[in-house]
């Protein structure tokens, strides 16, 4: 029997429409740490996100125009209610699944969760599984 090798994610990878306007959401609105870029083509931008896994945002023409909130990145931050006072300073909008403004999703076993939308419209889940 061949053995199976390990595996875990390296990266995942994002459409968007206008690199910069993307950039400055996940850095300023996020708060992710922008890493070194491979390509140095100012197409693509990097983003840690933590143990040794990346965000890589591609500038493409055309993106995605069908946007499901099924279809969503997730972050778990370790200050939930500092996390929501910074998209409240910065009057970017969040709700719960059901699309309430302002409301946090409960799940089953009591992780609270929110979600917003990217400048490209892609769906954003923060929770506090941290």
């Amino acid at each position: 029997m061949t053995s199976i090798s390990l595996i875990q994610i390296n990266h995942l990878a994002v459409h968007v429409a206008e690199l910069s306007r993307s950039v400055h959401f996940y850095a300023g609105v996020l708060g992710l740490q922008q890493i070194e870029e491979p390509f140095k083509d100012g197409l693509h931008a990097w983003f840690s996100i933590g143990v040794g896994a990346s965000l890589h945002l591609i500038e493409a023409e055309e993106c995605p125009r069908e946007k499901s909130k099924v279809n969503h990145l997730c972050f778990s931050v370790s200050d939930f209610e500092g996390f929501l006072a910074r998209l409240s300073a910065i009057r970017h909008p969040y709700g719960n699944w059901q699309g309430e403004e302002g409301a946090i999703t409960y799940r089953g076993d009591g992780i609270r969760q929110i979600f917003f939308q990217d400048p490209d419209g892609y769906w954003l889940e923060i929770n506090d599984d941290f």
